[in-house]
């Protein structure tokens, strides 16, 4: 059964930072045509006040630092593990985003370890913003080219390696496993299209042939079984 997204009406946020002036300037930015089918249904600077308000609110996304007063320590991941079995009123889960000023292995890392669906740092620009809140909330893991490298090292380390003979990627074709391989890292479709100089269109019948092949369902169990064979 396909996990039910709000890509068909508004998503709702919640914003999770210490720092109150940043929370405001966030909300400022979600404002307008670009962030059109957005709205802040909440807002928290602690780790017991995010999962107060995020088991209030079940929001699609929460928007979260992963350096916060209050838990045990860790701040961010303390949040997600707080509100680990809430789901928003669709029945999909809640999903969290980390957005931070540090790009440190150890913070990516952890977070994503907690149930993050990804990573991105306070330089991004509002439109990438947008954009990465959007993929998020329908299920797709978002990271920088250089953060993703992060959590591919690490998982790909703790898989171990990979036997010689890998019966389930031999079903690939050569294209196919290099849009599989782009597609696990985070890359949008028009992005693999535009990397392997083929159209939107046919990424997506690639794409598809992938799942179907591997019996995956999403684009998330994709990023999970390529990690696990340290082919990313």
């Amino acid at each position: 059964m396909t996990t039910p997204t709000p890509t068909s009406g508004t998503i709702r946020l919640v914003l999770v930072d210490d720092h109150r002036m940043f929370r405001s300037g966030v909300k400022s930015e979600l404002v307008g045509d670009l962030a059109r089918g957005l709205e802040v249904v909440g807002e928290a600077a602690t780790v017991d006040d995010a999962v107060a308000v995020v088991a209030q609110q079940r929001p699609d996304v929460v928007l979260l630092d992963v350096h916060l007063p209050g838990g045990d320590g860790h701040g961010g991941s303390d949040v997600i593990a707080g509100c680990r079995t809430l789901t928003t009123e669709t029945g999909a889960p809640v999903r969290f985003l980390a957005l931070s000023v540090s790009d440190a292995a150890e913070d990516v890392i952890a977070v994503i370890r907690a149930g993050a669906r990804g990573y991105v740092t306070k330089t991004i620009s509002p439109g990438d913003l947008v954009s990465a809140i959007r993929r998020v909330a329908d299920g797709d893991a978002v990271f920088s080219p250089r953060l993703a490298g992060f959590v591919l090292d690490a998982f790909g380390a703790a898989a171990g390696e990979v036997a010689e003979v890998d019966e389930e990627l031999d079903r690939l074709s050569a294209r196919e496993r290099e849009v599989m391989r782009l597609i696990a890292r985070g890359y949008q479709y028009k992005e693999v299209a535009k990397e392997l100089f083929i159209s939107v269109k046919t990424v997506e019948t690639h794409v598809s042939s992938v799942l179907r092949k591997l019996q995956l369902s999403s684009r998330h169990e994709l990023t999970a079984w390529a990690m696990h064979r340290r082919l990313v």
